[in-house]
This record gives C-alpha cells, structure tokens and sequence, in this order.
C-alpha cells in the first residue's frame, strides 16, 4: 500500500514512457569505482561514497548506477557540496527536501549521484530495505522478478509496483 506522499510522488511521474530492465552488468563496478574516486579526490578521501540499487544488490535493473554521498542533516542543508559537485557533474537535475540528483551518462550507463541527509526517512528505509534484501535471497529473488515483469511500464506504473514491493519489505525489515 502506498502513503499518500508516495502516491503523489509517483503521480508526477511520467506515463507515457517504457522503461527498460536489463540483466545485471559487472562494468557498473568499474563506473562506480571511477566516479566514487573522482568525488574522495576532489573533496575529501574519507567522504562517505556508497553504490546502492539494483547493481549493489547484484540484479538486473535500469542501466543506471546510484551512488549516494550521505551527509549529516546540518551538512546537507548547509549545502556545502553542491558547489563542488556541480563543477564535478553539472547542475543538479532535480532537488528534492531531502536529497540532490546529479547525473552523467558514461558508456551508455546513466549514473546517478546524490548527495542526502543520511538523516532522513528515505536514507535510512533505503538501508534497511538493501539490507534486507541482502540477508533475505528469497525477496532479493522476488525483487528481482519484480524489476523484470515490469520490463515495458511506463516509469509512473513501474514505480508504482516497486514503491509497494519496498512497503512489504519494510514492514518485516527492522
């Protein structure tokens, strides 16, 4: 079931697109490894940078890499890295309350780079849902098939089916 600040978030997504679910591909390691260097080198080599999604579960997805740099509350509203993050990759595409999307295509791939407030509800029920996944093969298996047979939903219904299989998961996460 989904909450009413998710149903809203899903309606403005588009509906009259396909998207397109394609069997885990190991290179998104590589592009995970070169982007997070690139961030370590050029801000700090202790900043936090983690893979999260389908390629660090290991499972067929969008062809897209999210990397996320989760950041204190007081960081993130201070905003101290977006500066430094979009001469890296270019304006943010989209900002949200409690997170910023940047994005660069390499080799076909769209890798998505987030700074968040690891503070926030969607940092700490996106852990805890890869979490469970991770020690759970069964949901792992049955997100997976999930991803596949919504191969060819628009990204509104895709999100839809996904954001309720991340509900049920959360409900026995704890």
């Amino acid at each position: 079931m989904l909450s009413e600040k998710q149903k809203k978030w899903i309606n403005h997504l588009p509906d009259d697109d396909k998207i397109n679910i394609l069997p885990f591909d190991e290179e998104s390691q590589k592009y995970f490894k070169e982007v997070k260097e690139k961030i370590q080198n050029s801000i700090n080599n202790k900043i936090n940078v983690e893979q999260r999604g389908s390629t660090s579960l290991g499972i067929a997805g969008q062809n897209e890499i999210d990397i996320y740099v989760p950041l204190s509350a007081n960081d993130f509203y201070a905003k101290i890295l977006i500066p430094e993050f979009t001469k890296m990759f270019g304006s943010p595409k989209s900002i949200h309350q409690t997170r910023v999307r940047f994005q660069i295509i390499q080799n076909e791939k769209n890798l998505d780079i987030f700074l968040i407030d690891k503070e926030s509800d969607e940092w700490m029920n996106g852990v805890r849902f890869e979490e469970y996944l991770k020690n759970h093969e069964e949901a792992l298996n049955e997100y997976e098939k999930l991803k596949y047979a919504c191969n060819g939903y628009s990204t509104k219904k895709y999100y839809e089916e996904k954001v309720e299989f991340i509900n049920k998961i959360l409900d026995l996460a704890p």
